[in-house]
């Protein structure tokens, strides 16, 4: 009996040491994807006051809508968090996509706002804005895409399980 006990101690250390580590590695993974999403929230939330900063200036040049549209961005302004879903990026983006065209149409029947070196530098910052956010999204992806890949493979799964972690959904490109 005494010489199973080290054995019994080794195979129980091990397995603490396992589960310890594996813990720390899909906490990790979990923490990338969650700091992924924020990062998303945040150049979200730039998207959207220069978009603001858009309608106010197309406002100064008297250009027929933009009160309705600032409404309409005000009320479907919604936030991204950390555990935010890939479905709300989509949602804002939707309303995003949607003003900023009709922001671009109005302007371009509008030569003197497109013109205005503040209209230039808005636009550029929302083209940068928006590599940076095509870049955040293939980190997001790539994040859970490592975190799915673990979670799905034994013994890593009774433990995810256990955790409470569960496959996250991709951003669609």
């Amino acid at each position: 009996m005494l010489q199973i006990l080290p054995a019994i101690i080794i195979i129980v250390a091990v397995i603490a040491a396992w589960t310890v580590f594996t813990q720390r590695k899909l906490v990790m993974l979990d923490e990338n994807i969650s700091n992924a999403m924020s990062l998303i929230g945040a150049q979200m939330s730039s998207r959207f006051d220069v978009l603001m900063f858009l309608l106010e200036l197309a406002k100064g040049y008297a250009v027929t809508g933009c009160e309705e549209l600032m409404e309409t961005v005000r009320a479907e302004r919604g936030v991204i968090m950390a555990k935010s879903a890939p479905d709300d990026v989509i949602q804002q983006e939707g309303v995003i996509s949607d003003v900023f065209g009709k922001i671009v149409i109005a302007s371009d029947r509008n030569p003197k706002l497109t013109a205005d070196p503040n209209y230039i530098k808005a636009m550029d910052a929302m083209r940068t804005i928006e590599n940076m956010m095509h870049t955040s999204r293939l980190i997001y992806n790539d994040s859970a895409a490592r975190l799915n890949r673990e979670i799905r493979m034994f013994p890593a799964s009774v433990l995810a399980r256990i955790l409470g972690l569960r496959q996250r959904d991709y951003l669609a490109e």
